[in-house]
């Protein structure tokens, strides 16, 4: 029996671009995919962290991504999540590929911003604020700029060695550094913000952004944690990836409701809907809140599988 192939991070990020992701996510949801009947994740508390199970099944394909959260891990030099993901074919449920599964989620969480973005943003946006110096951040930085025409970057964190290194990597856009309190210029003028932290608390006062202005929020999956207020909420075209997801996972969404500022209603529609054209942008912000989906992985992994499988017949 040959061994199963491993697909690291460098062959990944050859095999699907950041378009081409932002393009197959579409075409799945267009395609008549469903978010809400995706699986659950289980979450399992581990000492010192916790292990994620992603299942999902669609058309020729299923798999599986187990991911580990350890937040002292920052203390050992390593990694905050890692993570593998395991291709299985749709019909015999036979293992087709391992690959790395950060490295996964950091093409396709980007990607499912920039399609919401595509719908939710205005065509001539040019000046993108982004929370965070980390792996996503840089690839929110990446996917927008393939979407929109953005021009002026601001970048938002607290630890100034890393975030001038993403700095440098961000030429030719104007950029810009700024801490706490000192960004609120930026947002108050930005034309899209990507919230990219592992913050607990909202990131910004949510009355500062402006109408019209599209703000993206991916970097908590916990019913207690979010990046944005009841403000932006309240004020906000409210998108999610899925009403399911997002009721049990998204605090973003989940303290606005428990705080009674917002009900369920309150929720615009879910990414399909969203790309359907059965959500459109209210006066107002709008807002896209993300938690990660499991269906996203399997789109991504299947082309990156038949992608590498041309390279390496």
């Amino acid at each position: 029996m040959s061994a199963l192939p491993y697909l690291p991070a460098a062959e990944l990020d050859a095999l699907v671009s950041v378009p081409r992701a932002v393009q197959l996510l579409g075409e799945a949801l267009r395609g008549g995919l469903d978010p809400e009947v995706t699986p659950r994740r289980p979450m399992v508390d581990l000492p010192g962290g916790q292990l994620l199970l992603m299942p999902a099944a669609t058309g020729r394909y299923a798999g599986v991504k187990a991911v580990t959260v350890t937040p002292g891990n920052a203390d050992r030099g390593l990694p905050r999540i890692q993570g593998t993901y395991l291709l299985l074919d749709g019909a015999t449920h036979a293992p087709l590929a391992a690959m790395d599964g950060i490295a996964l989620t950091n093409l396709r969480t980007p990607a499912v911003s920039a399609l919401a973005l595509s719908h939710l943003a205005a065509p001539d946006a040019a000046r993108l604020v982004v929370y965070g110096n980390g792996p996503q951040a840089w690839g929110h930085i990446q996917a927008i700029r393939a979407i929109r025409p953005i021009t002026h970057l601001t970048l938002v964190a607290r630890d100034p060695v890393r975030t001038r290194e993403l700095a440098a990597r961000c030429a030719p856009l104007t950029t810009t550094i700024q801490y706490g309190e000192a960004a609120h210029e930026a947002v108050a003028e930005a034309d899209i913000v990507a919230c990219c932290t592992t913050a607990a608390e909202p990131l910004f006062p949510g009355d500062l952004v402006r109408d019209g202005a599209a703000v993206v929020a991916v970097g908590s999956h916990e019913p207690e944690a979010r990046e944005v207020d009841d403000v932006l909420v309240a004020r906000a075209t409210v998108v999610v990836e899925s009403r399911s997801s997002a009721l049990a996972e998204a605090g973003d969404v989940i303290v606005p409701i428990r705080h009674g500022t917002i009900t369920t209603g309150h929720l615009a529609g879910n990414l399909a809907e969203l790309i359907n054209g059965r959500v459109r942008p209210g006066p107002g912000p709008s807002l896209f809140k993300s938690t990660g989906m499991a269906w996203e992985d399997l789109v991504v992994a299947a082309a990156a599988y038949e992608a590498w499988q041309g390279v390496h017949p």
